[in-house]
């Protein structure tokens, strides 16, 4: 790993590190300490690697307070008003790729938002898949072979706001695979070059996963940074991702009072919407099944952190 990574990954620790002190500092008393969530997320760590500037994000999933925490105002303040985008439920056939050889594209156009075209979407792909084999050849860690472009489904595409820490605007490109094993990619492009990518290779899933589980880097596409803590920039586009077992036929997402239904796209459930005023909770999940019957709500899973 070259020195300026290293010293890239420190600042993203000593952050992060910050982060946690400062969300006890915010409360009357520590949050209590959710152990089914840390059980869980231990055995998904030893499957997990992240890459690129968030390495030690995943470092810090299993830590009691704020290890699933995005930036707020602290907490027992309401939610805000959104403006949500509502997606049908149902899982249509994908879009095709914008070239024989590129990826392709998510169920329906509302995944691509912003302006956002496959097409720019897949050169940003393309872009990520190349800055990691380059920290590769450069000495970073290789845990495994990412792949090609055209192995991959673009699910998601949003605008990514700068903060104190990283500055700059730029876009998320949220791309999975399935074969030949699970595979995540969470590329954020700055000015037309790849500047950060989270990588998840295995699924988060274990035998007491619930039927709707969060993705565990989800963060990075629903806040904006604890340096920024209330003062977020707005309005600011949100993304949500997660899975689904097969017994899910709809998902619905809350996020600062306002719901969205979202799309279920091969095993993965897509929710997005636009912040008006910041919040102070992290959204709200449920999964209902083919009868409708509600099978999974985020407010009694007691591995979900739904304060900020």
């Amino acid at each position: 790993m070259s020195e300026e990574e290293r010293d890239f990954e420190e600042r993203d620790f000593e952050e992060r590190l910050r982060e946690l002190l400062s969300e006890d500092a915010y409360t009357i008393r520590p949050s209590p300490v959710p152990y089914p969530r840390i059980r869980r997320q231990g055995v998904v760590e030893r499957r997990r690697r992240v890459a690129v500037t968030g390495a030690a994000l995943v470092a810090l999933a299993a830590v009691p307070v704020g290890a699933f925490a995005v930036g707020g105002a602290g907490t027992g303040t309401a939610d805000t008003a959104t403006t949500p985008t509502a997606s049908a439920s149902a899982t249509p056939a994908p879009t095709p790729s914008p070239t024989p050889s590129g990826p392709a594209g998510p169920a329906t156009a509302g995944q691509l938002r912003d302006g956002i075209t496959l097409e720019q979407a897949a050169s940003g792909l393309d872009k990520c898949l190349a800055y990691d084999r380059d920290r590769v050849a450069h000495g970073g860690t290789a845990s495994s072979d990412l792949g090609k472009p055209d192995e991959y489904r673009i699910i998601l595409a949003l605008n990514s706001t700068g903060d104190l820490n990283s500055p700059g605007d730029g876009i998320f490109v949220v791309a999975v695979k399935e074969e030949p094993q699970e595979t995540r990619l969470v590329c954020n492009i700055k000015g037309g070059e790849a500047s950060g990518l989270g990588i998840s290779v295995g699924s988060d899933r274990q035998p007491d996963s619930p039927p709707v589980l969060a993705d565990t880097n989800n963060n990075k596409l629903y806040q904006q940074s604890f340096m920024d803590k209330g003062n977020w920039k707005l309005p600011f586009g949100w993304g949500f991702i997660g899975t689904v077992e097969p017994s899910v036929a709809k998902v619905t997402v809350s996020y600062g009072g306002a719901s969205s239904e979202a799309v279920l796209d091969h095993g993965w459930f897509v929710a997005s919407g636009t912040l008006t005023e910041q919040v102070t909770r992290n959204p709200h999940i449920k999964g209902y099944d083919k009868a409708g019957r509600l099978i999974y709500d985020s407010a009694e899973d007691t591995s979900y952190q739904q304060v900020q």
